[in-house]
C-alpha cells in the first residue's frame, strides 16, 4: 500500500529523536536490512515470543481445533456436508432430528499456512511490516505445532495466478526451517522494486486452489490481509466446510485514519501502480478515508461472520503474543458455550460473535 508512509514516519522519528537513529525491533528488519537465515529468524522468535506462549495456548495435550478424535467436543444437528458414520444414533432417536458426535482433535493433526505474501502485505507504517508480521506468526504457529509431533505444510503466494511455493505437511525441524526458508527468500526478492511486475492479488483463486490440494481435514490458517477483489467470500466458506479454517488478518493501524498535516502527496498502489494526487491537509478527506475504511471493515467481519470463520487480527504495533493469548482465551470460551458451560469472564476482551471468533 502507500510506500511513502513509512519514509514519512522514518524521517519524523529521526528528526524527534535529534537525529539519533532508532534502535530496529528484533525480528523485524527494515528495508534496507538483509533479513536473517531460517536459524536466525527462529532463534529470535524463540527467545522474544515463544517462550512467553510455551503452555499458554493450547497446552500440553488438548488441541483447540474438532475433528477425529476419541474425546466428545459437542453434538450438533447433521448438515448436508457431515459424514454420516458420525451420525449419533441414540441422541438422534430422542430427538427425532440426525445428530452428529464432534470429537477433540486428536494431538497429531496436520495445520496448513496459506500465507499471502503480495504487494500490499510490505505495507508498514513503523518498523514491522505487515509481511515481517506474516512471517513472525507463521513460524511461531508452525513452532507451536511441530513441537508435539504435529504436521505443518505451507501454501505461498506473491501475487501469480498459483501458489508460489507449496510444502507438503511434514514434521522435524529441519522441516521447519525449510517452511521458514521459503518464506523469508520470498519476502526477500517481493521488494517494492518488483511491486511493478506484480499482479493484483485475488485471494479466491488462491483459495480454491488451496481447496483442492488439501484433500484431509486439516487446520487452515489463511494468513492475509484480505485488501483483494470480491469473490473470495465463497471460497473461503467452501474451504471452512470441510477444514478447520482460521483468518489470520493483517493490519497496520495508518489503514483505518490519514495523519494530519500531510500535505499534498502522490501516492501509489503497490500493486497496480495506480497514482493519486491527495491533500492530506483536508479534513472532509480525511473524514471520507476513515469512513470508507470502518465500511471495508465491517464488510469484511461481515463476510468472515458468514462463512464461520474465526479472525485473528495482528497489527504492527502490537505484540504478537498478546494478540495470540487473546485469541485463544476467546476461542476456549465461545467453546465453553456452544457446549452449555460456564465460560469464566475475560477482560478488556473483544465480544465473541455469532459466526466465529473475533480477536
Amino acid at each position: 500500500m502507500f510506500s511513502w508512509l513509512r519514509k514519512k514516519r522514518t524521517e519524523a522519528t529521526a528528526a524527534a529523536g535529534g537525529g539519533q537513529p532508532q534502535a530496529p525491533v528484533l525480528g523485524a528488519p527494515g528495508a534496507d536490512t538483509p533479513w536473517p537465515n531460517a536459524a536466525q529468524w527462529l532463534q529470535r522468535l524463540e527467545w522474544t515470543v515463544l517462550k512467553r506462549l510455551d503452555g499458554q495456548l493450547q497446552g500440553d495435550y488438548r488441541s483447540l481445533f474438532r475433528g477425529s478424535g476419541l474425546v466428545l467436543a459437542d453434538l450438533r444437528e447433521y448438515q448436508a456436508h457431515d459424514d454420516v458414520r458420525h451420525i449419533d444414533w441414540n441422541v438422534t432417536a430422542r430427538m427425532q432430528t440426525p445428530y452428529v458426535r464432534e470429537h477433540q482433535e486428536d494431538r497429531e493433526i496436520a495445520a496448513w499456512f496459506v500465507v499471502d505474501l503480495s504487494a500490499s502485505v510490505a505495507f508498514g507504517s513503523g518498523q514491522t511490516s505487515k509481511r515481517h508480521l506474516a512471517c513472525s506468526v507463521v513460524t511461531v504457529l508452525s513452532k507451536m505445532l511441530s513441537q508435539h509431533g504435529n504436521r505443518v505444510g505451507l501454501m505461498l503466494f506473491t501475487g501469480q495466478d498459483r501458489a508460489h511455493s507449496v510444502v507438503p505437511a511434514r514434521s522435524g525441524r529441519r522441516h521447519l526451517l525449510h517452511i521458514v526458508h521459503q518464506m523469508l527468500q520470498a519476502g526477500q526478492t517481493q521488494t517494492p522494486s518488483h511491486a511493478s511486475a506484480v499482479q493484483t492479488s485475488a485471494l479466491g483463486p488462491w483459495l480454491a486452489q488451496a481447496q483442492s490440494v488439501l484433500k484431509r481435514r486439516s487446520a487452515v490458517f489463511v494468513v492475509s490481509d484480505f485488501i483483494s477483489p470480491t469473490g473470495w467470500e465463497k471460497p473461503l466458506a467452501q474451504l471452512a466446510r470441510r477444514h478447520e479454517v482460521v483468518a489470520v488478518r493483517l493490519r497496520d493501524p495508518l489503514e483505518m485514519t490519514w495523519p494530519d498535516n500531510t500535505g499534498m502527496l502522490m501516492v501509489q498502489d503497490a500493486e497496480s501502480g495506480e497514482q493519486l494526487l491527495v491533500d492530506g491537509n483536508d479534513a472532509a478527506f480525511r473524514q471520507r478515508f476513515a469512513q470508507q475504511a470502518q465500511d471495508r471493515e465491517a464488510a469484511l467481519l461481515e463476510s468472515l461472520s458468514q462463512a464461520g470463520v474465526d479472525c485473528l487480527e495482528l497489527n504492527t504495533d502490537e505484540a504478537m503474543d498478546q494478540a495470540l493469548m487473546r485469541f485463544a482465551q476467546l476461542r476456549k470460551r465461545a467453546s465453553q458455550l456452544s457446549t452449555g458451560g460456564r465460560a469464566a469472564p475475560v477482560g478488556s476482551q473483544r465480544p465473541v460473535q455469532a459466526g466465529g471468533v473475533h480477536a
